[in-house]
């Protein structure tokens, strides 16, 4: 069952384009990533989603309200975890918590079994005291996740949770979104991290307000086009030169510690000698040169770079 629908929808600051018809269904279960880059038009969609932003133009419900006619229904069925910390430095966690679970409307029956087990799940037990502004980034998500779960929605909204979090509370946010999904929440994540989207049950990767792919992550590397050879050498931005300019390359971009080369299908081993020899011709020490499988940057970078559409 379809639980988010938007058809058409744009929005305009100015003179600048956000969101260029945009059009996604988001069905129950599932966990929809909206990929792309800063400035891609993921913050302006969440909102709109949300109904805190009016569109230009387009149509869309959540659950069975519409998205203009009755925005101040949807939070409701929603919960928001907004890119940058929202809630009150000068409360704890527990009178966060709280404060929230008011302004939801929680009753008095259900409010201490939720912040229990809210506390619990998100391992928060510990600093329930502790005012908000003094936890780490990590944490203060965490809370701001709890939060966002007090009136248990049905359909959670979070925009880049990660950015600017350590790695091991990235996993375990995403290790409790997981948990989340397992209960029968409904999730919409946005993120500039492509790896994230491996995570997702369906992604949709924007690029200057247009949606130019939606689909399952395995689906979208599917349907990349030409091999990919990975490159480990030193001088790696004159290797990127060098190797910009052969033939049958079609693309070169940094990857990690290396290079991903992509090149028109074909024989891959004499594809391997052709770039290994390119690049010890002018003096570059060559560690590796393997062939491997494209990965979901690898498809965003060909999507945006040749501007396809895949509906």
């Amino acid at each position: 069952m379809t639980i988010l629908s938007i058809h058409d929808i744009s929005r305009k600051f100015g003179s600048v384009i956000a969101l260029d018809k945009l059009s996604i269904d988001v069905e129950e279960g599932e966990i929809f990533g909206l990929i792309g880059p800063d400035g891609a038009g993921k913050t302006t969609a969440i909102r709109i989603m949300l109904g805190i932003l009016e569109a230009n133009s387009g149509n869309g419900r959540v659950g069975t309200f519409d998205l203009f006619r009755e925005p101040e229904s949807i939070c409701t069925l929603t919960g928001y975890v907004s890119q940058r910390f929202s809630l009150y430095g000068e409360l704890t966690v527990q009178e966060n918590l709280e404060l929230f679970a008011d302004l939801y409307g929680v009753s008095e029956s259900d409010r201490i079994p939720r912040l229990k087990r809210l506390m619990q799940f998100s391992r928060l037990e510990p600093f329930r005291d502790r005012m908000a502004r003094n936890l780490s980034g990590g944490m203060k998500q965490k809370l701001a996740l709890s939060c966002a779960l007090i009136h248990t929605p049905k359909l959670l909204f979070l925009d880049e949770p990660t950015t600017g979090v350590d790695p091991l509370s990235r996993r375990d946010l995403w290790r409790l979104l997981f948990d989340l999904w397992q209960e029968g929440v409904t999730i919409v994540v946005s993120t500039p991290y492509m790896d994230e989207a491996e995570r997702c049950s369906r992604v949709g990767f924007l690029d200057h307000g247009k949606l130019i792919a939606v689909g399952r992550p395995e689906d979208l590397r599917d349907r990349f086009r030409g091999t990919i050879l990975e490159v480990l050498a030193d001088q790696r931005f004159i290797a990127k030169g060098v190797l910009a300019g052969l033939k049958r390359v079609t693309s070169v971009n940094l990857f990690g510690e290396g290079l991903h080369v992509t090149l028109e299908d074909g024989d891959s081993a004499v594809a391997e000698n052709h770039v290994r020899s390119a690049l010890e011709g002018k003096g570059i020490q060559v560690e590796s040169v393997t062939k491997v499988s494209p990965s979901i940057e690898d498809v965003f970078f060909q999507l945006t770079t040749v501007g396809s559409v895949h509906e």
